[in-house]
């Protein structure tokens, strides 16, 4: 006569939750690595292709950037338009995330870091500016990441 072996309903449970945990943490990294490579694309594409064309091409339909005076840009146009002043025809920026995070859901996302413009002027001067930039990302629904807020 064969014994069954009897599995105790905690451990059954302790399994589940070892699973749950551990493929909720490669999805997790899995999105973050997304973000991070939406990022840096963001940046190549601004220094490759102009900085109107990144802003404009990595923005959602309903982005929001914050400028000059605390003045915000509303809408992907919008944005595509400011960026095409006269002003950002010669300007190039660069930055790095320092932190990213992504909700336990994974719609949406944020980062920050140090950021540096780099503008020349008439004369082929360059002005170096640098700060903090912290963006705000949201997925779309063909599952790409745009920003939100920037």
């Amino acid at each position: 006569m064969m014994q069954r072996m009897r599995i105790h309903p905690v451990l059954i449970f302790a399994f589940f939750i070892t699973q749950l945990t551990t493929a909720t943490a490669q999805t997790s990294q899995k999105w973050m690595a997304e973000i991070v490579a939406a990022e840096k694309a963001f940046c190549e594409d601004l220094k490759s292709k102009g900085v109107a064309y990144a802003f404009a091409k990595y923005a959602a339909e309903d982005a929001v950037i914050k400028r000059e005076n605390d003045s915000l840009i509303y809408g992907k146009a919008a944005i595509g338009k400011y960026y095409s002043l006269p002003a950002y025809k010669n300007a190039i920026a660069d930055w790095k995330p320092d932190y990213t995070d992504v909700s336990a859901d994974g719609t949406l996302a944020y980062t920050y870091g140090k950021y540096t413009w780099t503008f020349k002027d008439e004369e082929g001067r360059e002005n170096r500016f640098s700060g903090v930039f912290h963006t705000v990302w949201k997925r779309q629904p063909d599952g790409t990441w745009k920003y939100v807020w920037d």
